[in-house]
């Protein structure tokens, strides 16, 4: 029997931008699942619905792999692939498997033979690091900075010298309500010629993206409290 095949669907960054960040063509596949592997279940419906899936809601067959469901045997969220089904595999925002625990399902896929079908969508680090200025050729995503403060400001400081040791630019990101403590302590701890690219609420009306000198971002700082947002470092 042949195996079916998982789409990797991504998902829009926020609210009422459809439009702008989806391609049509994957609308299309999308109106041809019905099942779905998902991050998190009440917003991929919600996705769905924008998206103006023609399946009603309550026929969809919906898989959770969010933080309560890892860990686990994932091989059940695959079944109905191996039998011959196509399914759709939805981030909570953004690009499956790029800074999202989906990248196992993609794995045990690959490792099952499914064919794997990735789609083209907004991915904030690619968005963040397209609108930089930064160097595009060499660059690295940290994830999340230890929540500590003598650890984070020492990771900072490390990437500013892996970024001028190396020309590579370095990328992470935080919970959007420690935003702020974050920037600051940026500002605290690298030195003033080093570049900083705050790339924040990006495809939204809001978007912001701006980079300047540490020295330049210490004489006004922008309010990020909330707000999903990209850092960037930078050191020629």
């Amino acid at each position: 029997m042949q195996k079916g095949t998982l789409f990797l669907i991504p998902c829009a960054l926020g609210e009422n931008v459809i439009e702008r960040s989806i391609v049509p063509a994957l609308k299309d596949t999308i109106n041809k699942l019905d099942e779905f592997i998902v991050e998190n279940e009440k917003s991929a419906r919600k996705f769905l619905k924008e998206v103006g899936i023609g399946i009603p809601q309550s026929q969809l067959i919906i898989h959770d792999y969010g933080k309560h469901q890892r860990g686990g045997d994932q091989t059940k969220f695959l079944a109905a692939l191996e039998q011959g089904k196509d399914v759709g595999l939805l981030s909570e925002a953004g690009c499956p498997a790029i800074a999202d625990p989906g990248a196992d399902i993609v794995a045990l896929a690959h490792r099952k033979g499914i064919k794997v079908v990735p789609f083209v969508g907004p991915s904030s680090l690619l968005l963040a690091l397209m609108g930089s200025g930064f160097n595009g050729q060499g660059f690295a995503f940290s994830g999340y900075l230890p929540i500590d403060k003598a650890e984070r400001s020492k990771k900072i400081k490390e990437l500013e010298t892996l970024s001028k040791k190396t020309n590579q630019t370095q990328l992470f990101i935080e919970t959007p309500f420690r935003n702020n403590p974050l920037f600051e302590e940026i500002l605290r701890s690298c030195q003033a010629s080093t570049e900083l690219c705050v790339a924040c609420d990006l495809t939204l009306d809001t978007e912001f993206i701006q980079t300047k000198t540490i020295a330049d971002w210490r004489k006004k700082t922008p309010d990020l409290h909330k707000r999903p947002t990209v850092f960037l470092i930078y050191k020629r």
